[in-house]
């Protein structure tokens, strides 16, 4: 049976993963039409997030639209996946009751079942529920998309950090086997992979007996078809000293981290629960540079937590300028119902909060623009992923150190490594020149 699917993955690369998962279950049941048009489609699949109240919002206003679209078609079926589905459940009905299926991300494998049921029965289906590590038993073999792919290592999170929804949407910490990984970067490789990228939302926390993640990455380096490992998102707390060890013994390691700080204050972390001070991260900063000079470090920001002083935001700024990090992604804190945070007193106004985010950002932007300043003229290893986006005939891929890269070369170049002299610096991308 065909089935025309239209789906919108919001947030995260965890979703990015689900959402070609999904795509893989529904091959065994359909035939299956990717459609980049909603009024297409036969099913249309929201793969959502609730970190920030934002991007919740404009899945329910996504969702108003595709209303009209039902009411055209009767029989276009109308999916609500991820975090948002996890949180709110039977809720979003509430606001929008011709939804018909309402999954988490622990029973997105459940969803070709979930649709003849909804079928047959005309009635809405939810399905929410933490069934452990189930989704990953049943993996059928994965479809790559180019010469990267993302293997989700672990699921869920522990720490309960007093802004973040994710450990009740999520769930609890599950990591999968190791040979488990193993066979599906196997599958991944017959597809002309290149470069992995093992996610987790404490990925440096991944345990599978006596295996940490260390000896995951010495397992994936042996691959001889494997030319580039990443791995996110870390958390300071766990960033061990075995595993900085591994930028000065895997070179297949690439010279870029993640590693959000959230703030650079101590008052604040611990209003966070972070569990790590300022200098604990600076610490962890130091040896990885020790152990791989070249590396370059992203990070993430909240900027208006409750009770955030002007000395606590000074201290993110001094950090930001010791560290210099690239690439950094800040937000202004944003409320999640059910968080311990959620009952903290906001005591910032909203155009503070703006002001502040703004001189970070405008501080961030100027380290990376340094950063790929001092680029210019070397010649970079470009794994080459697809056309570029604003000019088709030009060629778009990423340095090692997680750089968007567009040049002018042949469309046979895609899927694999080029050298590129970078002659040019743009606001979010690179100039090169095959070298």
């Amino acid at each position: 049976m065909t089935l025309k699917l239209y789906i919108k993955i919001f947030g995260c690369q965890m979703n990015e993963y689900d959402a070609a998962r999904i795509i893989d279950y529904l091959k065994q049941s359909y035939k299956i039409i990717l459609t980049e048009c909603p009024e297409n489609a036969d099913l249309i699949l929201l793969i959502t997030c609730s970190v920030r109240d934002k991007a919740q919002e404009k899945v329910f206003s996504d969702l108003g639209r595709f209303r009209f679209i039902q009411q055209e078609k009767p029989d276009v079926m109308i999916g609500v996946g991820g975090c948002v589905a996890s949180q709110e459940g039977k809720a979003i009905l509430r606001r929008a009751p011709y939804v018909n299926i309402i999954f988490g991300p622990q029973t997105l494998h459940r969803l070709p079942d979930m649709i003849k049921t909804a079928q047959t029965t005309k009635k809405s289906v939810i399905d929410v529920s933490f069934p452990e590590i189930e989704k990953f038993d049943h993996l059928p073999t994965p479809h790559a998309d180019g010469p990267s792919a993302y293997v989700s290592i672990m699921e869920g999170c522990n720490n309960y950090c007093s802004y973040c929804i994710v450990p009740f949407t999520r769930g609890k910490e599950i990591s999968r086997p190791l040979e488990n990984i193993l066979k599906e970067i196997d599958a991944f490789t017959k597809q002309q992979v290149k470069e992995i990228i093992l996610l987790g939302q404490n990925v440096n926390n991944y345990k599978d007996g006596h295996f940490r993640l260390e000896n995951l990455l010495h397992r994936i380096a042996e691959n001889k078809y494997i030319r580039r490992i990443r791995f996110l998102t870390s958390h300071p707390a766990y960033f061990t000293d075995e595993l900085i060890e591994t930028y000065k013994q895997i070179p297949k390691l690439v010279s870029h981290l993640h590693l959000p700080v959230q703030s650079g204050s101590d008052h604040v972390l611990k209003m966070m629960r972070r569990r790590y001070t300022v200098e604990q991260f600076n610490i962890i900063i130091n040896k990885l540079r020790n152990a791989r000079p070249a590396i370059t470090i992203s990070t993430d920001f909240i900027v208006g937590f409750p009770g955030e002083t002007e000395e606590d935001f000074e201290n993110t700024m001094q950090l930001a300028r010791n560290i210099g990090f690239d690439a950094s992604y800040s937000f202004i804190y944003s409320q999640r119902p059910g968080t311990t945070a959620a009952d903290l007193v906001e005591t910032l106004s909203l155009a503070t909060k703006k002001q502040r985010l703004d001189a970070l950002q405008a501080l961030l932007q100027q380290s990376a623009q340094h950063i790929g300043e001092t680029m210019i003229g070397t010649v970079q290893s470009v794994l080459v992923t697809k056309h570029a986006r604003k000019d088709a005939s030009e060629l778009c891929g990423r340095t090692e150190n997680n750089r968007i890269v567009n040049f002018a070369g042949d469309s046979t170049l895609i899927g694999e490594f080029v050298p590129v002299k970078i002659t040019e610096v743009r606001t979010n991308t690179l100039r090169g020149e095959i070298a």
